[in-house]
């Protein structure tokens, strides 16, 4: 017992660490991969930058999109896409 509860402190810092930091980035890290999986065309999209467009075409190819914009056609990466404020751009506003 004496051996065990020598390490027991540090067993207990990273089991914290798992759940409070590691497992959830993880978790956020999935939820964006099947986000910039499920893109479609027409779809309205705010990138990281905060750029506000729609989805004219995607590339599997090189995992691309090209967003139209009012200053023209762009090109962007999909994980340049942000998840969190394109829902909250397509959210049926509440009265």
């Amino acid at each position: 017992m004496g051996d065990i509860g020598q390490f027991l402190p540090m067993i207990l810092i990273f089991v914290v660490a798992y759940f409070f930091m590691i497992r959830p980035q993880m978790k956020r890290s999935k939820d964006e991969k099947k986000f910039a999986a499920e893109l479609k065309k027409g779809d309205r999209v705010i990138t990281k930058s905060g750029l506000h467009g729609k989805i004219m075409d995607l590339n599997d190819k090189d995992f691309s999109c090209i967003l139209e914009t009012m200053a023209g056609k762009l090109k962007f990466d999909r994980s340049s896409i942000s998840m969190e404020m394109s829902k909250k751009l397509n959210a049926p506003e509440k009265k």
